[in-house]
C-alpha cells in the first residue's frame, strides 16, 4: 500500500478558531496514492513558477453554495459530483477514495466565496490515471470553472502553478486569507520513492475568480 501525503489546511483552521496567532505544526494528509503502482507520469513534469503579479482582476466574492463539478478544459478535467471533505480523527484531511472524485475542502469556503477554497484529487490511485495527473499542465491564463448548488458557476483564471517540496511546503501562502475569492487546486507530484512508496513534491494550481456563468 503506497501513501503520499499532501499539507492540509486543518491545522491552520483549527489555530484560527482557537484564536492562536503562532504555530508551526502543519497537520497533513494521507493522499494521491498509488498502491501497486508505478510511478506516476506526473513526476515527469516540472510546474511552472509564476508570479503572483502575473493574477487576473478579481470579481467581487459570491455567496457560499456547495460546489457540485469542476471543469479545466485545458486538461480534459470535467469531474462531479464533488465530495466533501472533513477531518480524520487523527486530525487529516480526508481524501477521495478512488482515482476520479475530487474532493472539497469542506470547513474552508465554498469555490467562489471569500478566502482560498481548496479542491484536492489524486495523481494516480491503485495504477489508475487520477483526475489531477495532469494538474502541472495547467497554464496561466487557462479558465477553471466550478458550478455549484444555487445553479451559478463560478469562473477563475489560474495565475501561477507551482511546484513546492512537502518538505517546504509553504502552509500559509496556499491556505492564507485572500482579500477575495480564489481557488487552490492540490495534488502530489515530483519523483516518486519506491522506498517510501510517496512522491516528493505538491503540485498547486491558484487561480482567482473572475467570473461568473
Amino acid at each position: 500500500m503506497s501513501r503520499t501525503r499532501i499539507p492540509s489546511p486543518a491545522g491552520r483552521f483549527r489555530r484560527l478558531a482557537a484564536g492562536l496567532l503562532a504555530g508551526t505544526a502543519v497537520v497533513v494528509l494521507a493522499g494521491c496514492s498509488a498502491p501497486e503502482a508505478t510511478q506516476s507520469t506526473q513526476a515527469t513534469h516540472q510546474a511552472a513558477q509564476v508570479p503572483a503579479a502575473a493574477a487576473p482582476a478579481a470579481t467581487a466574492p459570491l455567496a457560499a453554495s456547495t460546489p457540485e463539478r469542476l471543469e479545466v478544459p485545458s486538461i480534459g478535467v470535467a469531474a462531479g459530483p464533488l465530495r466533501k471533505l472533513g477531518l480524520t480523527a487523527e486530525g487529516a484531511l480526508e481524501v477521495p477514495t478512488d482515482a476520479t472524485t475530487v474532493g472539497w475542502f469542506g470547513l474552508g469556503p465554498t469555490p467562489g466565496g471569500s478566502g482560498p477554497a481548496v479542491l484536492a484529487a489524486h495523481v494516480d490511485y491503485g495504477g489508475v490515471p487520477g483526475t489531477f495527473t495532469r494538474l502541472s499542465a495547467v497554464a496561466v491564463g487557462d479558465e477553471i470553472r466550478v458550478a455549484r448548488a444555487d445553479r451559478t458557476t463560478a469562473l477563475f483564471t489560474a495565475y501561477r502553478v507551482a511546484q513546492y517540496p512537502k518538505s517546504a511546503f509553504p502552509t500559509e501562502e496556499v491556505y492564507g486569507d485572500t482579500p477575495g475569492a480564489e481557488l487552490r487546486l492540490i495534488t502530489c507530484g515530483g519523483a516518486f520513492d519506491d522506498t517510501a512508496r510517496s512522491y516528493a513534491d505538491n503540485v498547486v494550481v491558484y487561480a482567482r475568480l473572475t467570473g461568473t456563468a
